[in-house]
C-alpha cells in the first residue's frame, strides 16, 4: 500500500467520525452529543454530531416564529405576520438544502417538526389572539387553542404517514398554508379598527384552519411538478407576472392565494362526493 493511499484512508476516517464502544458496551462520546445510526454499505454505523447548514436554516425559521410572537406581544402586527411568511420560506429551504447536499438526518427531521410547531402553530395562534381574539375572553383562547392543537396533531400525523400516502396529496391542510391564512389575515387588516365583522372573520379563519389541518380532506402537494425539466418560453413570462402581482400588494395577494388553497380542499371533496353519488344513481 502506497503512502498516498494510506493518507487518503486516514483523511476519510477523519472526515467521517464514527462512534466506538468500550468493553462495557458504552458509547465513547462526549455527554450531550447527538448520536445517529446510518446504513453505510449495508452495515449500521453510529455517528455523532449534526449537519450545520440545514439545521441553521431550521433555527432561522424557529427564530422568525419566535420574533412573530414577540412582535405581536408588542402590538407590531404587520411585522409579526411578515415574520411568519419569512419562516415559511426558510422552512421550505432547509429540507431542499438537506436533500441537495445529502445531509438528511433523523435529528434534522425532529428539529424541523418542533420548529414548525412554533413557527406555524404557536406563533400564528398568538398573533391572532393578541390582535383580535383576546377581547373575547374564554372564546378567544378556546379558538386559539383549537388552532394550536390542530397544528400539533397535523404535524404528528404527517410524521407517521411519511412513505405511506400518495405524495401528490396532503391529508389535511398543511400547517404552513394554515399559518399563511392566519398571518395573511392579520397583515391585510392590521390597520383596521376593531369591528364585529373582523372578529367574526378571525374566528372563522383561525378556527377553520385548525379544523382543516386535522381533517381527512386532500390537498394537492404540487410535488409532481417537474421544475428541472424544460418548459415553454411563456412559462417564465408567467413567473414574472406572478411576481409583479405579488409586489403590488403582497398582503392581499398572499392572503387571497392561501385562502383559495385552503378552500380548494373542501370544494374538491364536495364535487368528488357529488360525482360518486351520481355514478351510484346511474348504476
Amino acid at each position: 500500500m502506497t503512502n498516498e493511499r494510506k493518507d487518503k484512508e486516514v483523511s476519510s476516517l477523519a472526515a467521517e467520525p464514527e462512534i466506538t464502544t468500550g468493553p462495557a458496551g458504552e458509547c465513547d462520546i462526549e455527554p450531550g452529543e447527538v448520536v445517529e445510526e446510518e446504513l453505510i454499505g449495508g452495515a449500521p454505523v453510529r455517528k455523532k454530531g449534526i449537519y450545520l447548514l440545514p439545521n441553521a436554516l431550521t433555527t432561522a425559521s424557529l427564530f422568525s416564529g419566535f420574533y412573530a410572537i414577540v412582535s405581536a406581544a408588542g402590538g407590531v402586527f404587520d411585522n409579526a405576520a411578515i415574520a411568519i411568511f419569512v419562516s415559511m420560506i426558510l422552512d421550505g429551504l432547509d429540507g431542499r438544502v438537506a436533500r441537495m447536499t445529502n445531509t438528511q438526518s433523523k435529528f434534522g427531521e425532529e428539529y424541523d417538526s418542533l420548529a414548525d410547531m412554533v413557527a406555524f402553530g404557536v406563533a400564528p395562534g398568538f398573533v391572532a389572539f393578541f390582535w383580535s381574539l383576546n377581547g373575547l375572553d374564554k372564546i378567544g383562547w378556546a379558538i386559539t387553542f383549537i388552532y394550536v392543537a390542530g397544528t400539533a396533531l397535523r404535524l404528528a400525523r404527517f410524521n407517521t404517514q411519511i412513505g405511506s400516502v400518495d405524495k401528490k396529496y396532503f391529508v389535511g391542510l398543511p400547517s404552513p398554508a394554515a399559518a399563511a391564512c392566519v398571518a395573511g389575515l392579520v397583515w391585510c387588516f392590521h390597520s383596521f379598527e376593531p369591528a364585529a365583522w373582523l372578529t367574526f372573520l378571525t374566528i372563522v379563519v383561525v378556527g377553520g384552519s385548525g379544523v382543516l389541518m386535522v381533517s381527512n380532506v386532500l390537498y394537492h402537494s404540487f410535488k409532481d411538478l417537474d421544475l428541472r425539466g424544460r418548459v415553454p418560453f411563456a412559462a417564465i413570462l408567467l413567473v414574472v407576472l406572478i411576481l409583479v402581482v405579488v409586489a403590488l400588494d403582497p398582503a392581499t395577494v398572499l392572503f387571497t392565494g392561501f385562502l383559495v388553497y385552503a378552500l380548494s380542499g373542501p370544494v374538491r371533496a364536495l364535487f368528488r362526493g357529488k360525482t360518486r353519488r351520481s355514478a351510484k344513481v346511474g348504476k
